[in-house]
Order: structure tokens, then C-alpha cells, then sequence
């Protein structure tokens, strides 16, 4: 055999390796159906969707510890008829490689109500959508540490999703504080 012959043999098994790769995408909740389970007393949500500037992005940063990837929050204010439930913010943290989108609940004060998964698109680490892994946050206000292994439980083979989840919390804590609360 000649020395490049073996690329006749070898690279067509490779092309169709990478062609067959699985891909792993799975929506547990549309926005709708998240917002509704996290208020379901709400009968409206108000957009109140923020751009940060420059100053807030890096006074968040400052404050939670956590990069400012965008400038654009999708941000809603739940209501029943005036009265005021909290807010409803729509996120993306990166998981390993891909992007896992997410949604927190806030109550009137700033307190975590809940925290849902809407879209996981890695191989692994989908536990991260697990009720009581969740369940961790409810409850925390700005300012709580939330770190891995300490604050929020580590799952293994989920590292990354849950370091990020728990980073992306304290980070939109920290929006809450510095520029929905005023």
C-alpha cells in the first residue's frame, strides 16, 4: 500500500463519523409555559426588556463577580390586574460549548422564586433541569455567594452547566439590585 492510500479507506469513515455525530437539543419548557408556571396568578406580562449600558454592565460585572456576555435583558413584570408579582427574566449561560437558555423568577423584593430550565442543547449535564437541584435558590437575595460545592451542590458531570446556572443567578441578582429595583 502506498503511503497515502490508506486516506482512500480511512477518510470517507470520517467524513460520515462527523456527518452521524449525535446532536443534543431538548426544550423542556416554551417561555410562555415557564412564565406561567413560575406566576401562576399572573394575568399579564409587561415587556421591560433593559439595555445596559457600558457604566451598568461593568457595575454588575463589579458587583456579582460574573461577565456581561450582552447588553440586551429580555425582562418581563408579571402582574395580577395592578397588582405587582415580581419579575421575569429570560437568560443564556454557556453550558460546556453550548448555550443553555433559562429563565428566574423574582419576587417583589428581589428573592429568587424560581429558577427553570427552557433549553438544554449539550450531550451532558442536562441534571441541571432536576427540581431539587433548582430548588437551591429558592429563596436567595442579592449578594448570596452562591459558589459551587460551598452555596449550590455540584453535579457531577454537569460541572460546568451548574457553575454557570449558579453564575448566572448572582449575576442577574446583581442586575435586579443595580437597575430593575430602582
Amino acid at each position: 500500500m502506498k503511503p497515502l492510500d490508506w486516506m482512500r479507506y480511512v477518510a470517507p469513515g470520517l467524513a460520515l463519523a462527523g456527518v452521524v455525530a449525535p446532536v443534543y437539543a431538548r426544550t423542556y419548557l416554551t417561555l410562555e409555559a415557564a412564565q406561567k408556571l413560575c406566576f401562576p396568578d399572573a394575568t399579564e406580562f409587561v415587556p421591560a426588556d433593559v439595555t445596559l449600558t457600558p457604566q451598568q454592565m461593568q457595575a454588575i460585572h463589579k458587583d456579582s463577580g460574573v461577565d456581561v456576555r450582552s447588553a440586551q435583558e429580555k425582562v418581563w413584570k408579571a402582574r395580577a390586574g395592578d397588582r405587582f408579582l415580581g419579575w421575569f427574566i429570560e437568560d443564556e449561560v454557556v453550558g460546556k460549548h453550548e448555550f443553555i437558555t433559562w429563565s428566574l423568577a423574582l419576587d417583589p423584593t428581589g428573592g429568587v422564586l424560581q429558577v427553570e430550565i427552557l433549553e438544554y442543547r449539550e450531550t451532558y449535564g442536562y441534571q441541571v433541569n432536576d427540581e431539587t437541584w433548582r430548588a437551591q435558590f429558592h429563596g436567595v437575595h442579592h449578594g448570596a455567594a452562591l459558589k459551587l460545592d460551598r452555596d449550590i451542590k455540584n453535579i457531577s458531570g454537569a460541572t460546568l452547566s451548574s457553575r454557570h446556572i449558579a453564575d448566572g443567578v448572582r449575576r442577574l441578582l446583581s442586575l435586579h439590585e443595580l437597575v430593575l429595583k430602582g
